[in-house]
């Protein structure tokens, strides 16, 4: 599954203001809410919360994948947030996240839902240079680009 594939240039966020992690999820859950991807942002918002109460999604190295599902999802969403100065968001490294791989799913689909997770823990450990050069990223296309070019590198 190539993630640049599900990501479109309106669901790329490209200067995150968020301070904290519950703080990145309200502007995450927002953001989608704005673009017309989900109904009710305030439920999208709590679920990502329950979520994060698990047990943290951020991987480390600088990146997450915040994700859920909610009923009434036809296909999968997938959102891709930068924060330049970076968030704590409860790491396993314990740095700051500076990628977010935000990811929504219906849960009649739960196996979609484990394929788009496992193509970005993947992608992360592949491409060392993901998150430099998606910080460097001045518009949507670039950080797109940039996806793509590390998704179709071949693995060594």
């Amino acid at each position: 599954m190539k993630l640049h594939s599900l990501l479109t240039e309106d669901l790329v966020l490209l200067d995150m203001k968020a301070p904290d992690k519950d703080k990145a999820l309200s502007e995450m859950a927002a953001f989608l809410k704005k673009k017309d991807k989900v109904g009710k942002e305030k439920d999208l918002f709590e679920k990502l919360l329950q979520r994060e109460g698990l047990g943290s999604t951020a991987i480390g190295e600088g990146f997450a994948i915040p994700h859920c599902k909610v009923k009434g999802i036809k296909k999968p969403v997938l959102m891709l947030g930068i924060s330049k100065p970076g968030i704590t968001f409860d790491s396993i490294d314990g740095k700051l996240t500076h990628v977010f791989f935000l990811v929504i799913s219906s849960p009649d689909s739960p196996s979609q839902n484990l394929q788009i997770l496992a193509a970005v823990a993947q992608l992360v450990r592949k491409a060392p240079t993901l998150q430099k050069r998606l910080l460097e990223a001045h518009t949507p296309q670039s950080a797109l680009k940039t996806l793509r070019e590390e998704e179709e590198k071949p693995n060594d």
